[in-house]
């Protein structure tokens, strides 16, 4: 919300300082997020006129102009198309800094001819995002004098952080309303008589859901002139932003703005017939003010004549009613719309209008009436004219709501112990009716028509700590007790956390990205199946359905990464990903990846890519974080189909599989148009069993005085026989002896039947009560044989 401080002093008389005013508004809950001087600014840039206007003697599209800055005359170069000789102007003389750019202008030479200023465009001095040609000023604009002061810019702009539930500061009367009842000034009044009608209204309006549109005032002004806006209105304005269009629009902004109180002004000869106030039919359109066009549903609120919507209620009026330079005839419409409505509908059609902002949150019911009195004679002031009696549809809704409040309860909620009186004197500045209950303590408090956020005794508690000053509440220190609280970490919770740090002590970057894709994107990675849950309100059409699995948001940071040249990319995320809607189809996934290079070329080794055992490396590391021991657990190679078949690997205990690993598919990575290899594994923590944790004592190390024995086995076995199966097959031959297996070979080719691989492994025999001799050697031998044997292995000559 912004307002200027001297919008602000038009409705409370108040001495206070800018500073002093700031504070309290602070203070009492509008936090006040800047206070700008645009002066500042626009320093140094004043308003001039062309008195001679040539083209340049050295280029075809620039102009030579004289222009007189009411000191002196100074030649300028321009090449705007639309110079022109008698124009006013906004002139920057060389030193000035110009808005947009921030940078100091400097005189220069342009084309062998001096340019000793510039002439500004809106852009330039940014009023507007674009611009095409300099600024037009009005005839009548003073020729010296500065820019600011013409513009109003000398007043500060302040702008204030509104919440949700404070609708009645949407306006700057409601934002000196709270200032005055903290006791900073003074609320002038701004009572409204009504004005008195000359005739019937050419123009009637009914309203067919008293929901949507429970009251409806309007009124018929006739022979109005829309021109230019006075001075003071553009003024303020102007300083908060807001581009002047023409007397009617200005009026209405004024209301809304200034008092929360959004109008609108139908041009009465535009419209077909009388105003009824419905619910759309799904497939009519709206061509709106802001020149979009809304085609619409069954569920907004229109405005209609008998040729349709002229008009989305509480948010935009239609282009065909428009007023313009022409309109003589006008409607003044002063209505209430349902807040929830106006919301879903904004939302809907993606419409922001400052109307739209008010309604959405609640306006005053009991200021209509004399909001469109005010709009009223505001019009009659400015534009002339002749008002109508006022037509009526509804009626103003109840409001009326009594709390029974007992002052006891600010001290029991808000520990701190305000005298009775001042409570009641709080409560009526804030515009509370307040009455005594009978002999007890508990009064009977009607809050103001325009606090719509006061409901229960709680919120008058709120109110009175607020205008009281939260800054007098005393701290009170918290008592420590002696015992030890439990840690407010789950065990999942510690779980992720440490996950997290395992992840990034080995060397990964992690990440947070979107929870959603794009449909292309997710139907590559999807699960058979189960299709990806679609969103009903995307924020894009590339972001419009959930994920499955987190593997593609990192691939897409692998792609952007290695275009620009870094390829060699470590990176970790954990979050969710998302099967339904229920909360146990949306599980909890730590996924990773490495891609590029795992080991850099140097001059004491060749440079190795990264292959499926650095990230076997990764997931073993991991799961060991959470006491669990990769090594007991089922190895398959049942995986999704977004890794390579061959080179890839699944952990199950029981039913589940608890991490998939490897390297990604050639094709997915072709098609995401990443030329370097990856590799990347998931974690589903929802299916990790929860471990006991474990003591932090190590025990004590017991060293075998006796030598180590170690032999070597190689077997020929069919290629399909994982080798991590054979590795655990022989560990479990003798649980007592054996101390490590290492495969330290796997040949496939010349001299090794198709379909068969050469496997080759150590294993190494630790005794710890006496010398192994040969026949135990050989024991243990046999039974490593036949355990390969079993598996369909043949020991090698």
């Amino acid at each position: 919300m912004k307002f200027t401080l001297n919008w602000l002093k038009e409705y409370l008389d108040t001495d206070a300082s800018l500073e002093k005013i700031t504070e309290t508004l602070t203070a009492i809950g509008l936090e006040v997020e800047d206070v700008v001087d645009r002066a500042a600014s626009y320093q140094g840039l004043t308003i001039a006129k062309i008195v001679e206007c040539e083209k340049h003697p050295n280029a075809d599209r620039l102009n030579l102009c004289l222009v007189n800055n009411g000191k002196e005359q100074v030649q300028v170069v321009c090449g705007a198309a639309n110079v022109r000789k008698g124009l006013h102007i906004v002139l920057a003389m060389p030193g000035t800094i110009i808005p947009q750019s921030g940078v100091a202008l400097k005189a220069g030479v342009i084309r062998d001819v001096a340019s000793n200023g510039m002439i500004c465009s809106e852009s330039e001095l940014g009023l507007t995002d674009t611009s095409e040609g300099i600024l037009e000023l009005p005839e009548n604009a003073p020729v010296g004098q500065s820019f600011a002061d013409y513009m109003g810019f000398t007043d500060p702009m302040i702008e204030i952080n509104l919440t949700p539930n404070r609708a009645d500061c949407a306006g700057v009367y409601g934002i000196a309303r709270d200032l005055a009842a903290a006791g900073l000034g003074q609320l002038k009044t701004i009572g409204q008589q009504p004005v008195p009608g000359l005739f019937d209204s050419t123009t009637t309006v009914t309203t067919g859901d008293t929901k949507a549109c429970p009251y409806f005032i309007g009124r018929t002004i006739k022979n109005v002139k829309n021109g230019p806006s006075p001075r003071w209105l553009q003024d303020y304005l102007r300083g908060i932003g807001m581009k002047p269009i023409s007397a009617l629009v200005d009026i209405t902004n004024y209301l809304c703005l200034g008092m929360n109180r959004p109008l609108h002004v139908f041009d009465a000869d535009k419209l077909n017939g009388d105003l009824h106030v419905r619910m759309s039919k799904a497939g009519e359109t709206l061509h709106a003010l802001n020149d979009k066009t809304y085609t619409l549903d069954d569920n907004i609120i229109v405005v209609t004549d008998k040729s349709g919507p002229q008009a989305l209620g509480g948010m935009i009026g239609g282009i065909s009613t428009g007023c313009s330079a022409e309109t003589t005839n006008v409607f003044l419409e002063c209505a209430l719309f349902d807040e929830t409505m106006i919301r879903k509908a904004g939302q809907k059609l993606a419409i922001d209008s400052d109307a739209k902002y008010r309604f959405e949150r609640g306006v005053d019911p009991a200021f209509t009436d004399e909001g469109i009195e005010i709009a009223t004679r505001l019009i009659l002031d400015i534009c002339g004219g002749e008002p109508s009696y006022t037509v009526v549809a509804g009626a103003q809704p109840d409001w009326y709501r009594t709390i029974a409040f007992d002052p006891a309860l600010t001290h029991k909620r808000g520990g701190i112990k305000i005298d009775e009186n001042e409570q009641l004197r709080l409560l009526m500045a804030l515009g509370c009716q307040v009455r005594p209950e009978g002999d007890s303590a508990i009064m009977d408090v009607t809050p103001p028509s325009w606090r719509n956020d006061i409901h229960i005794p709680e919120d008058l508690v709120e109110e009175i700590l607020r205008l009281h000053g939260y800054d007098k509440i005393q701290p009170v220190p918290v008592a420590r007790h002696h015992t030890t609280s439990r840690g407010a970490l789950s065990p999942a919770h510690k779980r992720s956390a440490d996950l997290r740090r395992t992840a990034a002590q080995r060397g990964m970057h992690e990440m947070v990205t979107w929870s959603f894709m794009s449909p292309a994107l997710a139907e590559q990675f999807k699960y058979p199946n189960i299709d990806p849950i679609p969103l009903a309100n995307a924020i894009s059409a590339d972001l419009s359905v959930m994920r499955q699995t987190i593997l593609p948001n990192l691939l897409q940071a692998v792609q952007r990464n290695t275009a620009r040249g870094m390829s060699d990319i470590a990176l970790f995320e954990q979050g969710n990903v998302f099967f339904g809607t229920n909360p146990d189809e949306q599980p909890a996934n730590l996924t990773l990846l490495r891609s590029g290079q795992a080991v850099e070329r140097h001059v004491q080794g060749t440079a190795r890519n990264v292959d499926t055992f650095d990230v076997k490396a990764d997931i073993w590391a991991l799961l060991q974080t959470c006491g669990l021991n990769p090594d007991n657990m089922t190895l398959s190679r049942d995986v999704p189909s977004w890794y390579h078949p061959g080179q890839s690997g699944a952990l199950s205990m029981g039913k589940f599989t608890v991490a998939v690993f490897g390297m990604v598919h050639p094709a997915i990575l072709q098609a995401l148009d990443i030329d370097v290899p990856v590799v990347a594994a998931e974690i589903f923590l929802d299916k990790l069993p929860t471990t006991k944790k474990k003591s932090s004592t190590k025990a004590a190390l017991t060293l075998s005085p006796f030598q180590s024995v170690t032999r070597d086995f190689a077997f020929l076995i069919d290629a399909n026989v994982m080798a991590g199966d054979i590795v655990k097959a022989v560990k479990n031959t003798d649980k007592t002896l054996l101390q490590n297996v290492t495969l330290f070979d796997d040949y496939r080719g010349k001299g090794v039947p198709d379909g068969q691989k050469s496997i080759a492994f150590s294993i190494q025999l630790q005794p710890s009560d006496a010398t192994l001799t040969d026949a135990q050697i050989d024991v243990v031998a046999k039974k490593v044989v036949a355990a390969v044997e079993k598996l369909g292995g043949a020991l090698r000559g």
